[in-house]
């Protein structure tokens, strides 16, 4: 063995023990007569010196080290006399008798410790040095921890982890697939699953009643801080189940994560809040519910009193928020050109102040009366002190504005501690949502998603845009961290949303017939959902992004700039596949 003990575990009870540790050297003080430096492992980081009376050895070895030098140390634990209470390891500190340097290193590019002065760019493309940080460790531990206790909670409960391919059919429907050429197979295809949904559906037919894996998958989609091309899921499925069946199990799950990982316990059952719901009171079907600030429809208040931009307007909305009366031209200034931007797209902000006393100061004073004023307070809730903020215009776009709003106003007041969990359920999703660009119904979740019971006569009506699904997410801190549905397990039903879709009978054979075929052998009622695990990770760690808490991400052009790919590869390995490259337009 090269140590008897981890850089991070010795405490004053070791105190004059010889010990052999082994790591990396963080940090290293040439004091002339004396040299100190920091020897670091995964498990923590603890100081050696190497004194006057040191052996000579020693003394040589400390000369020629440097930063991230791979080093053996052995010597005796001794208490410090200047203690660093930073440091789990702070009293004490190795007097070095021996030194073996197992190997050299260059000078990094960047710290190594808590805090870098590398950029994204730089530690990506180092990315095992960054991996030696202690907060990428952390991340890793957490990941790892959390994955133990995934598995904990579903195998008690009788899910069976099973395995399902990578290499599998393409299909048409959702983000675009990485495909893989076949060799064996000439000009035809693979695909990486973006899911294993269909797969984990035969399983249920197969008689495998609770299944789970976590599982990686695959989107070829444009990419931001909290998506990656290749990313992790949780994978669940159950048979005979209805929905409130699947939200009773994983609000349990749930509720076992926060409690063996973070030590946190909700003394209140989840929240259920319909889609609708969501989308009117917080112009999100992912709301943060960590603090108020519900929006209210005041399109009724706002018409018919001269101002045109209001009464031109489909959907006049707006929310209160708190204690920010006080805010000045200025500030108020700020927030109006945040909602113009592109990214926004808002044409401008209308803004109430109710001030201690109660009375009103606005940007429509001349067209809205005090009474006016008063009564649109008392529809958002408003108290002296609050300042109230509206957009109007298309009713669904101008809700996801204030949405934007709504969060960029709390993290300005505070209001969104990662360390403050607010889990909720939102359910009754609409079916199939209308593209005005393909002039097409698609669906909202996936094709495999049943609808209610009691809107299945929609299909005959063709009323499709008033379908409800029986789906639902896992939401907390305004993120969707898992989604799912009861699946369709009637042929017949499976054909009618094809259908509706815009499937024929031959494209919804071609691409789904192994599934429709499936369904005719039998398939029990059954439903399930997904994890995000790389989203669940980072919420648990308060991080808003998902990239560390993955060992070797891609950026955002979907690169991995560690190990330069995606590459060309050989003329010889495209002849072998019978493929051929064109220029670039």
């Amino acid at each position: 063995m090269y140590r008897t003990h981890t850089c991070g575990e010795l405490r004053l009870c070791n105190a004059g023990q010889t010990v052999t540790l082994a790591g990396w050297v963080q940090k290293v003080r040439n004091l002339g007569a004396m040299t100190f430096f920091d020897l670091r492992d995964r498990y923590g980081l603890v100081q050696v010196a190497v004194e006057e009376h040191s052996p000579e050895t020693a003394r040589e070895a400390a000369a020629e080290i440097g930063r991230e030098y791979v080093l053996q140390v052995t010597g005796r634990v001794v208490e410090r006399s200047s203690k660093n209470p930073k440091m789990p390891t702070g009293e004490i500190e190795i007097a070095a008798e021996s030194i073996v340097i197992l190997n050299r290193a260059q000078t990094p590019p960047f710290t190594i410790e808590e805090t870098s002065d590398g950029g994204d760019d730089l530690r990506m493309k180092y990315r095992y040095l960054d991996l030696r940080r202690p907060p990428l460790q952390r991340a890793m531990i957490l990941r790892h921890r959390m994955a133990q206790a995934v598995r904990t909670f579903l195998d008690r409960e009788g899910f069976l982890e099973i395995e399902t391919p990578y290499l599998i059919k393409s299909t048409p429907e959702g983000a675009r697939d990485f495909i893989v050429p076949s060799r064996m197979n000439p000009n035809q295809f693979y695909a990486l699953p973006q899911s294993p949904q269909t797969l984990k559906q035969l399983l249920m037919v197969a008689g495998y009643d609770r299944y789970f894996q976590i599982v990686r998958c695959f989107r070829d989609e444009d990419l931001r801080a909290d998506r990656q091309p290749e990313f992790t899921q949780i994978d669940c499925e159950m048979s005979f189940v209805e929905q409130e069946d699947v939200l009773e199990i994983f609000e349990r799950w749930a509720r076992h994560m926060f409690r063996e990982v973070l030590g946190v316990e909700f003394a209140e059952p989840f929240r259920r809040m319909p889609w609708i719901e969501a989308m009117e009171k917080y112009g999100s079907d992912k709301p943060d519910l960590r603090f108020g600030m519900e929006f209210a429809d005041m399109t009724d208040l706002a018409h018919g009193h001269g101002f045109t931009v209001f009464d031109s307007a489909d959907y006049v909305v707006g929310f209160a928020a708190e204690g920010c009366a006080g805010y000045t031209r200025k500030q108020i200034d700020e927030l109006t050109e945040f909602v113009k931007r592109p990214q926004v797209g808002a044409k401008g902000l209308v803004w109430i102040k109710v001030d201690e006393s109660g009375s009103f100061k606005s940007s429509v004073d001349k067209f809205f009366a005090a009474d006016d004023l008063r009564a649109m307070a008392e529809r958002t809730g408003a108290k002296p002190g609050d300042l109230i903020l509206i957009l109007c215009g298309e009713k669904f776009k101008t809700l996801n504005q204030l949405c934007t709003l709504r969060l960029e106003v709390a993290q300005r007041l505070g209001l969104r501690d990662p360390k403050k969990f607010a889990p909720l359920w939102v359910v009754d999703f609409p079916m199939f949502e209308w593209d005005e660009e393909t002039a097409r119904f698609y669906a909202m979740h996936h094709p495999f998603t049943s609808p209610k019971p009691e809107d299945v006569g929609y299909f005959e009506t063709g009323e499709l845009g008033k379908m409800r699904a029986n789906a639902y997410d896992f939401v907390c801190n305004g993120t969707e961290i898992g989604g799912g549905s009861i699946r369709i397990h009637s042929s017949e039903l499976q054909a009618k949303v094809f259908e509706a879709l815009g499937f024929t009978p031959e494209q919804a054979e071609e691409q789904f017939g192994f599934l429709m075929n499936a369904f005719k052998f039998g398939a029990p009622p059954h439903g399930g959902l997904a994890f995000g695990f790389d989203r669940l990770c980072s919420l648990f760690g308060g991080s808003d992004s998902i990239r560390d808490y993955i060992a070797f991400p891609k950026n955002n052009a979907g690169r991995d700039v560690m190990l330069d790919a995606p590459s060309e590869v050989d003329p010889s390995q495209l002849d072998e596949l019978y493929l051929s490259l064109r220029e670039v337009e």
